[in-house]
């Protein structure tokens, strides 16, 4: 296949400020009918396709991203004309938050390095103490440990909301307005992450519920929108947490229906998992995902052809 003129497979992992000018009048020349047409309505669902998560020297660099994200962007490009619409999530951090290095301090007055486990035992020890939310931040550990969530991990600063990392990678950006001009249907993208006193791995609910928060809950107007389409292919990063976290939520929501589940696709070699010292996450996915294929979500890979 050509690709568009635009688009250079050696730029991908690249920051750059993407060419939404070119992109789109590309789109607009290949004159493909527009999505409203579909008779069987297709999402292709990005988690978190971000510089800090994508590019080698992004602050949570995923290894293997870049080559998931080339592989993602020449998939819209071979069935644009089947996509009928493309969402993405953006996982968005401020300075102080639970998972981070500033809202714990050690007995000896220290910050946590990026990576570290936070337990109950260890708070209830003192090992570690909240500097925020102090209450809330005990009660957290422990309701992650009661409802069998990861454990609390303190990660390095990224995707921090006004930063370079923050934003789409720049060759996806492109690909994505492409689309959108190419079959006259705005992309939707989702803000997910800025509730300090939580963590908001799934795009549609935070690991532990806010209450008292907006986006504090399960988002259902989305869970909603997904009902509506056909089929629901899902791409991004990173396999172990935040893609793997938005099939759970999904499952979670839609399992009472086996139609619903059989919607389901996962571009399994779009995805990449986070590497950790201790820690095998890539192999906790692909177990996860094993037992969900079982109940009719399908693995497949951006080789087969949709459906």
């Amino acid at each position: 296949m050509t690709w568009p003129s635009f688009y250079d497979p050696e730029r991908v992992g690249a920051l750059y400020a993407p060419d939404t000018a070119e992109a789109v009048t590309v789109g607009l020349a290949e004159h493909l009918p527009p999505a409203s047409r579909d008779r069987r309505k297709v999402l292709l669902l990005l988690v978190d396709p971000q510089v800090d998560f994508i590019h080698k020297d992004g602050s949570l660099s995923v290894p293997g991203a870049i080559e998931d994200t080339r592989r993602t962007i020449e998939w819209i490009f071979s069935h644009a004309a089947e996509i009928t619409h493309i969402a993405a999530s953006l996982d968005s951090h401020l300075p102080t938050q639970i998972f981070y290095a500033t809202w714990w301090v050690s007995s000896e007055g220290g910050h946590p390095a990026p990576f570290t486990l936070i337990t109950g035992e260890d708070v209830d020890a003192g090992r570690w103490r909240p500097l925020f939310e102090t209450a809330w931040s005990r009660e957290y550990v422990r309701l992650l440990e009661a409802q069998a969530k990861k454990a609390l991990m303190i990660w390095p600063y990224h995707t921090m909301i006004g930063t370079p990392g923050h934003s789409v990678t720049p060759a996806l950006y492109e690909a994505i307005a492409y689309h959108a001009t190419a079959r006259q249907t705005p992309p939707t993208f989702l803000t997910k992450g800025t509730l300090p006193k939580t963590e908001f791995y799934s795009l549609l609910e935070p690991e532990v519920k806010v209450a008292e928060e907006p986006d504090g809950g399960v988002n259902r107007p989305f869970l909603d929108l997904l009902a509506s389409y056909d089929l629901i292919y899902i791409a991004g990063q990173a396999k172990s947490h935040c893609v793997l976290e938005t099939v759970q939520s999904v499952r979670n929501h839609f399992r009472a229906s086996p139609e619903a589940m059989g919607k389901l696709r996962v571009l399994i070699d779009c995805t990449s998992s986070v590497v950790h010292p201790q820690i095998d996450f890539d192999a906790i996915a692909n177990e996860t995902f094993a037992r969900f294929a079982e109940e009719g979500l399908r693995l497949v890979h951006s080789t087969d052809p949709v459906g």
